[in-house]
């Protein structure tokens, strides 16, 4: 006599984060917010942070408008201690973490040899150095559960630059070192249950990103098989699979959403 095969788990099972709890860095505005949007529709509850409390309030009083569950506090994610009292935030407002996303970044574009050191410095401690000690904060909390999803945002800019620019050194070596972290804590963290994987985006219209956008459209349309910039909502998707069982055998991961740019 056989033994029965196991149930499958539906699709709606597969991506719905009812019960979790996401923490998303520069969850404010922008991808951030997409994001944070996202995790919220599929039923997860929010902690969010952001440099600036006249961004993230109006975004808190939305958010909860439309029903969703959310906390926030400001947050320089180079900081210690702020990073520290997020975490603690999170934990005191909702006892567990179940999902971390590293979004917050920032960028500065200067030729190498007239990047100021200053801002090299600030790039790399927002875009990479953040990103750790929130992983390491949050991890802390996941490994005493044995679960965890952490999602970090790289940039295609981390695998491809342009002869042409735009040119942003800092930005690049910091996306380049978001995914090596990435795929560290995945093979580190991976037997104690915690997923680490990170979202690669192309070009996508935003505050980050609209400066450098009239430099690299011309070759998007020219080369990309998607010929266009990317558009609103298309993020949160993957953002969603990413933190959700529908992904619960994919670790240490780059995934790409750029319209098919890097393969051509």
């Amino acid at each position: 006599m056989t033994e029965n095969a196991p149930e499958l788990p539906t699709i709606k099972q597969l991506f719905d984060l009812s019960g979790r709890v996401a923490l998303v860095t520069g969850g404010s505005r922008g991808l951030g917010r997409e994001i944070a949007e996202g995790l919220a529709e599929a039923g997860a509850r929010l902690m969010l942070c952001a440099r600036r409390q006249e961004w993230l309030t109006p975004t808190l009083e939305e958010m909860r408008a439309r029903g969703f569950t959310v906390e926030g506090a400001p947050c320089d994610v180079a900081i210690p201690d702020q990073v520290q009292g997020v975490v603690d935030h999170a934990m005191s407002a909702f006892g567990r973490i179940d999902i971390l996303v590293n979004n917050a970044g920032l960028s500065w574009g200067e030729l190498p040899e007239r990047m100021p050191l200053d801002k090299w410095h600030r790039v790399l401690d927002v875009n990479l150095t953040g990103a750790f000690l929130f992983s390491q904060a949050v991890g802390r909390e996941m490994l005493a559960r044995q679960h965890g999803r952490i999602i970090n945002f790289a940039s295609v800019a981390g695998l491809q630059s342009l002869v042409n620019g735009p040119h942003y050194v800092g930005y690049a070596a910091s996306k380049a070192g978001l995914i090596g972290l990435t795929r560290e804590l995945a093979a580190t963290w991976g037997r104690q249950g915690i997923r680490v994987n990170a979202i690669a985006p192309g070009f996508f219209h935003s505050r980050l990103a609209d400066a450098a956008i009239p430099l690299a459209e011309p070759r998007i349309k020219t080369y990309n098989p998607i010929a266009r910039v990317g558009s609103p909502g298309e993020l949160k998707g993957v953002a969603v699979f990413l933190a959700a069982d529908a992904s619960n055998y994919i670790t240490g991961q780059v995934i790409l959403v750029d319209g098919g740019g890097t393969i051509s």
